[in-house]
């Protein structure tokens, strides 16, 4: 806070009302020449007064680079004396109606001076004054006063002046010195105060959790570092805004109590997070309302957990009942196959029941792919992982794809985004290649009239993110949530096991797979892996147990999950 008794400062006031004070003074003193015969020389009034100006406009252009503000207020007192006295002198003397100036630049004195000076420019100032008359009633300069009081009286006037003079000092002396005390209090209890906001705001700023408070109308007029953070806005973005806005959930109406509620935001990329929000109402001192405080904790990651968990006891239960059921239903299913194969040898079947056998051979022939996909899910995998980059894997499943595309869908066109020129990762290429092969083939049968599968590869932290774009019709959030689970397919003639897989295969190489998608805009699926760091050789091997764990009847301990998109 800037001093109210900054020298400087009053300075610069000083020289401002002195100019507009001599503006005034010689407009209405020519104004009233105009009216009435002045009994003294105005042209002498009006030297007086630019030498006024002059002198003010000199002590303004001094303030700029002389710093010595004390010695300026004290030559603009002492001249503003002399200045004074010659305007006193020049309209009469004893006669003068401009004796109330010398009291302001004593006024002004006290404030600008030390008390004693204040009692210094009385002083002068009676001098002064006493001196003028005094030598206008001996005659000793020239008086253009009217009336000639006698000695006594005059003498009168001067110390009835001095007294006058004495009590302005006395009175601004004290008024001034109880202004500096009022103005240190105020200072000191500004600091403090400003001590106070900044602990609160620092306690504010330094609250993990994401804070909003707002007007009675939803207007956020403060938001700390962790909300912005954790809305991926700025604060010039949120301040002003409706809270409202920025989620897709309705905000829990405010009782008397706080109230707790969980909501959605759509983020950037697409996702959604999930954001539990508790509400109270901000009161003030006197206990009325005057807007609310909004606390909230991101609980996108611990949901995607919970679904994860939920997801792994579906598919350990459907592994179990695969691991049981698939070899008692494959022997019986050998001996039908075996059993209409003979059938169709008889040279007497009607042409009817050829169809009605090719049927039963067809069916019988993808009932057994169905369980020999049921049994690769549930059996454990053995994985040999090796430092390996990713783009020439993912090349050569693309170059096999397009090669497929050209005789069966030449529709659909492959765009490449690479951000990397090698990504090396610890994995099982094999497996990788499967992974990539399930997301293209995935891509084409949602692309069945044409379209563009998009393949991007970059770096997110410490991690390499591959995603599978496609132009089809999409999934709703309901089969998002599902898409990793077994039998979940939305093509015909699909198992429903091909995704299953790919979340067994990430799983076991500690990544992360989701996918994200809205009706008639597209599908995305998103691949993470571990970036290499320094591996103590080139290639790792494991047989039954490697650097990731071997998937036993669907149940593996690493971190992999589908995100609703």
């Amino acid at each position: 806070m800037q001093s109210i008794f900054d020298e400087r400062q009053w300075l610069a006031w000083l020289v401002k009302v002195r100019i507009i004070i001599l503006t005034f003074l010689l407009g209405l003193q020519l104004a009233i020449s105009r009216l009435t015969p002045a009994p003294f020389p105005i042209r002498l009034f009006v030297t007086i007064i630019l030498l006024w100006y002059a002198i003010s406009i000199f002590y303004a252009l001094l303030l700029s680079f002389w710093q010595e503000f004390r010695i300026q207020a004290l030559l603009q007192v002492l001249s503003d004396l002399m200045l004074v006295s010659l305007i006193i002198y020049a309209t009469g003397g004893v006669d003068s109606s401009y004796n109330f100036l010398y009291p302001i630049v004593i006024i002004v004195a006290s404030i600008l001076l030390p008390r004693a000076w204040a009692y210094l420019t009385a002083a002068l100032a009676f001098i002064l004054y006493g001196a003028l008359l005094e030598l206008t009633y001996f005659e000793v300069i020239p008086s253009y006063s009217i009336t000639h009081p006698e000695l006594k009286a005059l003498r009168s006037i001067i110390f009835v002046n001095l007294f006058g003079y004495l009590a302005v000092a006395y009175l601004a002396g004290l008024l001034v010195t109880k202004l500096r005390q009022v103005h240190g209090k105020l200072k000191d209890t500004s600091g403090a105060l400003e001590n106070l906001q900044a602990l609160h705001e620092s306690i504010i700023q330094s609250i993990t959790g994401g804070l909003i408070t707002t007007t009675l109308d939803g207007q956020i007029s403060l938001v700390n570092s962790a909300a912005q953070k954790l809305l991926e806005l700025s604060e010039q973005e949120l301040i002003r805004q409706p809270i409202h806005r920025l989620f897709l959930d309705q905000l829990p109406r405010v009782g008397s109590e706080p109230v707790a509620a969980e909501v959605r935001r759509q983020a950037q990329r697409g996702f959604r997070k999930t954001f539990r929000v508790l509400v109270s109402p901000l009161a003030v001192s006197d206990g009325q309302v005057s807007g609310y405080v909004y606390t909230f904790d991101d609980l996108t990651e611990i949901r995607r957990l919970e679904r994860e968990i939920r997801m792994q006891d579906r598919l350990a239960a459907v592994g179990r009942l695969a691991a049981a059921i698939a070899h008692e239903i494959r022997n019986p299913l050998t001996s039908i196959a075996g059993s209409v194969q003979m059938l169709s040898a008889i040279p007497d079947l009607s042409e009817e029941h050829r169809q009605l056998l090719q049927i039963v051979t067809r069916e019988s022939e993808r009932l057994n792919g169905i369980i020999t996909d049921f049994l690769a899910y549930s059996r454990g995998r053995q994985y040999r992982f090796q430092k390996v980059d990713l783009i020439p894997l993912l090349e050569d499943t693309l170059t096999l794809l397009e090669h497929r595309l050209a005789t069966e869908n030449p529709a659909i066109r492959i765009e490449r985004r690479y951000q990397v020129e090698q990504a090396w990762a610890l994995v099982d290429g094999d497996k990788i290649k499967e992974v990539f092969w399930n997301f293209c083939a995935n891509a084409v049968c949602a692309m069945a009239e044409g379209g563009t599968l998009t393949v991007s590869v970059g770096s997110i932290g410490q991690e390499w993110e591959m995603t599978f774009a496609d132009t089809g019709a999409g999934m709703s959030p309901q089969v998002i949530e599902k898409i990793f689970e077994p039998f979940q397919s939305e093509f015909e003639g699909g198992t429903g096991l091909g995704l299953a897989i790919v979340y067994q295969i990430v799983q076991a190489h500690e990544g992360k797979v989701w996918a994200r998608s809205r009706p008639g805009q597209g599908a995305v699926f998103v691949l993470r892996l571990a970036r290499l760091g320094e591996p103590e050789s080139d290639s790792l091997r494991a047989d039954n147990v490697g650097r990731a764990p071997v998937i036993d009847d669907g149940i593996a301990h690493a971190r992999a999950g589908g995100e609703r998109g």
